[in-house]
């Protein structure tokens, strides 16, 4: 089982509930009306994110967060989820076809 904990690196993990960022895990509360909840918190604490105490960092983690139970920012992570992968493998994949010319 500690091998399928390892598989994730960034998202939520289906199984425990908690958000994982790469070693870091934080359990999320079992019902949706908290959840949605401290995802709006975190957004809109990010959108302050000018302020002393609050950051930029938030946006997204909320919107993590918020992507757990709302099929709409669910569908927007997925589709930048791969296309960041696609992107990503483009990159990788002209490096090394360049390599070789």
């Amino acid at each position: 089982m500690a091998s399928d904990r390892k598989k994730v690196h960034f998202g939520i993990d289906p199984q425990t509930r908690e958000i994982v960022l790469g070693k870091w895990r934080m359990a999320l509360p079992s019902s949706p009306l908290p959840r949605i909840l401290i995802g709006l918190l975190l957004v809109v604490g990010g959108l302050l994110g000018f302020l002393p105490v609050l950051g930029f960092w938030m946006v997204p983690l909320g919107l993590l967060i918020l992507s757990h139970d709302i099929p709409f920012v669910r569908r927007q992570r997925r589709k930048l989820a791969v296309w960041w992968a696609r992107r990503r493998g483009a990159q990788n994949s002209s490096g090394g076809s360049d390599a070789g010319a």
